[in-house]
């Protein structure tokens, strides 16, 4: 396989790609790779759709860019783990900055739950998709996380599959050790789903519900009280580290 290219930009197109395909330009990306990257017919650029791998196209246009020629393949798509990661939305720039890393970190899909304490019962799931494609724009990413509509807890919970794996952050816990927790006897799983609460944390008649769930772990971050967007990226760590693709499984 082709090592990663990082020195190219790269475009996400919702387009299917295949060698001599042309795909018209949208005018936010003749704008990006025109006036902001100062490309100009002939250069090359990296583009992906999420479904078939990762391909080289060819600028085209006289005045602007305005098409790209497909030329080559550089990666066959991959597929991300099943990990989904489930949380209580954020404001702005904080769900942003979560969503981006939650990509990043190779969440397949992206579960936005309304808690008793949750601050923001308004998500704008286009805002999402947007941060998820520059995520993986950005960091050499070929699939496409899902970003589902937010739901109550207690909804997520009951349409859930019983065969998952539903680890959950709570600072109430008195696992000392998680990612010890995380490898005794849940290495066979039927897909991982990473819960992290609000700020204010999860009600005590959420806690009980989500301890009467199957195969549920709950698990301390440690130490220190973080925050909800820190707290998301140190859950994925501790779950990619002991479960995850990250061994290379």
């Amino acid at each position: 396989m082709p090592d990663h290219d990082f020195r190219s930009p790269r475009l996400y197109v919702d387009v299917p790609l295949d060698s001599g395909a042309t795909v018209p330009l949208e005018r936010e990306h003749s704008n990006y790779l025109g006036n902001v990257l100062r490309l100009v017919t002939g250069d090359t650029v990296l583009v992906f759709n999420g479904r078939d791998g990762e391909w080289r196209a060819t600028i085209s246009g006289r005045k602007r860019p305005d098409s790209l020629t497909i030329t080559a393949q550089m990666r066959p798509q991959d597929h991300l783990p099943d990990l989904a990661y489930v949380f209580a939305p954020l404001k702005h720039a904080r769900l942003d900055y979560m969503v981006q890393k939650a990509v990043e970190m190779g969440a397949s899909r992206l579960e936005p739950v309304l808690t008793r304490f949750t601050q923001v019962s308004r998500v704008n799931g286009e805002r999402m998709r947007a941060n998820v494609i520059e995520a993986a724009e950005q960091c050499g990413i070929l699939s496409i996380a899902v970003v589902a509509d937010p739901v109550p807890l207690e909804r997520y919970l009951t349409a859930r599959g019983a065969e998952r794996l539903l680890v959950f952050s709570d600072e109430a816990a008195e696992v000392a050790d998680p990612v010890r927790a995380l490898k005794a006897g849940h290495a066979a799983c039927a897909g991982i789903d990473v819960l992290i609460g609000p700020e204010g944390g999860f009600a005590e008649e959420e806690r009980t519900l989500l301890l009467r769930q199957p195969r549920t772990l709950r698990l301390a971050l440690g130490p220190r009280i973080l925050r909800a967007d820190t707290a998301a990226v140190a859950a994925l760590a501790l779950v990619q580290a002991a479960l995850g693709d990250w061994q290379g499984q």
